[in-house]
């Protein structure tokens, strides 16, 4: 069954037209005629059964049938990473970690980074298919390039997590998230974090934690961690 992304839908509402881009998948591509049924997600819990009441390629109406608000998970991954030169790897790990079950992705700016800009508007459609694709109920928040020690001063030291390479003990990141409702983890870029921003988190009480014996690409190490997070936290 055809998923489509509704933000505006609210619960209770009796009609809803899908944007443009929607209602020509739904009509030209899929063939979609009046009475076929279609499934709406607004991003925020809810998702919504509904039933083509015009098949109009530019707008196509719907009645909605019935809506169910899913509950959020009882647990909370933020994941921070420092994009790297290419794109695509960070369009696929949007992508997958969306697929997986994160619930913020921010992206960092450090003293190594390969990138110092990044517009987000690729990256929210990505999100936003995988979100269609994956069956989740909830779209992450995704956030644009922020500096390191600002992003630092903002997030809670005793569920904030940094994944460095440098030596020294660190603890494995699936044995501290078992224990750990919400977490952050810090991903740093190809060249990692440098030794005044991991002693500038350490100082400030972020534990410093290892996903494994490899050395991780920057974006499989944001997934390994968004993965981490979600399967330990089921077991």
């Amino acid at each position: 069954m055809l998923t489509c992304y509704a933000p505006d839908l609210l619960p209770g509402q009796p009609t809803y037209t899908l944007a443009e881009d929607e209602s020509k998948h739904a009509v030209r591509v899929l063939r979609l005629a009046p009475g076929d049924t279609v499934t709406l997600v607004d991003g925020r819990g809810t998702i919504y059964s509904a039933a083509i009441t015009e098949a109009n390629p530019k707008r196509c109406a719907l009645h909605i049938a019935s809506h169910q608000l899913i509950a959020p998970r009882p647990t909370y991954t933020h994941v921070a990473v420092a994009p790297t030169k290419n794109l695509d790897r960070m369009e696929w790990l949007v992508e997958k970690a969306v697929e997986v079950g994160i619930e913020r992705l921010t992206f960092l700016r450090c003293t190594r980074s390969e990138r110092r800009e990044l517009k987000l508007e690729r990256l929210e459609k990505i999100a936003i298919s995988a979100l269609k694709q994956s069956g989740q109920a909830y779209l992450p928040q995704l956030d644009g390039l922020i500096d390191f020690e600002k992003l630092l001063a903002s997030l809670d030291p005793t569920t904030t997590f940094i994944a460095h390479l440098e030596a020294g003990e660190r603890t494995a990141l699936a044995q501290v998230v078992a224990t750990a409702p919400r977490c952050c983890v810090l991903i740093g870029p190809e060249g990692d974090f440098t030794p005044a921003e991991i002693a500038l988190a350490l100082g400030r009480g972020v534990r410093p934690v290892t996903l494994g014996a490899s050395r991780l690409r920057t974006e499989t190490a944001a997934l390994a961690a968004v993965f981490t997070a979600q399967v330990v936290r089921e077991l």
